[in-house]
């Protein structure tokens, strides 16, 4: 039914970029709002997902005969067909959803059964403690990170080889499991991703310049709004941490450790759909003095 390959936002896209500002200062303002313009959009699955968690959290019916849970996920699937039907998204990218959904479910359905967090309320949609729909809380992780990718025109140097992340990713995702049984090799997982990607530069285009940054940087600024979502998530009362059964208080600090290590997951994964490319001209790009911001 989807033969598409470009999303409806491709043609917004290019109009923005097409723009001609009447002058330097406010080309820099311009390139600015495309930027967050851009960033917003690829986060799109998951603001909307993230409000429904608030808007819920105040505006439920107690007694309602829908559960709060289960309105949740059949919201979430509603919004993921209709960015489809829209052109919103592209066919690759809900691929992309799908396997983050499983990965995640998997995770919850582990770490509830010990007693890592727990879903307060009741659902019909559920795998055992684990409602359906928080599959799509990763999922929109993995949508961000496809998303921005694409849109951005993401390129890479300095990109470890395949066999390289694919190790990695599998080490941190067995990590989450057996730190419960076996020795806790986070510190060790936080060495090899800096040893594997501290070469490594992100590419991107926010309006006509060439950008770059470290791309360490980008996991550590990508897993602070990931933690900031989270504890949204737990002042909405989505999920409850032990240490806020009684009253909620911000997730601790060691938690943004775990979503950097979950984060990096989902990029390898990404990749592995759109394998990182080179920039179109490497030399220059490299050689650009406005590449450095």
């Amino acid at each position: 039914m989807f033969t598409y390959t470009k999303s409806r936002f491709h043609a917004v896209r290019l109009r923005l970029e097409n723009h001609v500002p009447s002058s330097k200062a406010n080309a820099l303002v311009w390139e600015f709002f495309l930027f967050v313009f851009k960033e917003g959009w690829a986060c799109l699955f998951g603001a909307v997902l993230l409000g429904l968690v608030l808007l819920t959290k105040w505006r439920w019916p107690v007694h309602a005969p829908l559960a709060r849970y289960d309105f949740l996920f059949l919201a979430a699937l509603a919004v993921q067909a209709l960015l489809l039907i829209l052109r919103m998204e592209t066919v690759r990218e809900a691929k992309v959803i799908l396997v983050f959904h499983v990965v995640g479910t998997l995770m919850e359905l582990f770490k509830t059964s010990v007693g890592s967090w727990t879903y307060p309320e009741h659902s019909f949609f559920r795998i055992g403690h684990v409602p359906l729909f928080s599959g799509f809380m990763y999922a929109s992780v993995g949508s961000f990170i496809a998303r921005s990718t694409r849109i951005l025109n993401m390129r890479y140097t300095g990109y470890p080889p395949k066999w390289v992340t694919v190790t990695l990713a599998v080490l941190i995702y067995a990590n989450f499991f057996t730190h419960h049984y076996l020795p806790d090799i986070r510190i060790l997982l936080f060495v090899l991703v800096a040893i594997a990607f501290g070469r490594t530069w992100v590419y991107y285009r926010p309006y006509q310049t060439l950008r770059r940054m470290p791309l360490l940087l980008g996991f550590l600024l990508v897993a602070l709004f990931i933690w900031i979502a989270e504890n949204v998530g737990t002042f909405a009362g989505i999920w409850v941490y032990p240490h806020q059964s009684e009253q909620w208080h911000m997730v601790r600090p060691g938690k943004y450790g775990a979503w950097l290590l979950l984060m990096i997951i989902s990029f390898i994964l990404v990749s592995l759909v759109h394998p990182p490319r080179l920039p179109e001209n490497e030399e220059e790009a490299v050689l650009m003095p406005e590449a450095t911001g």
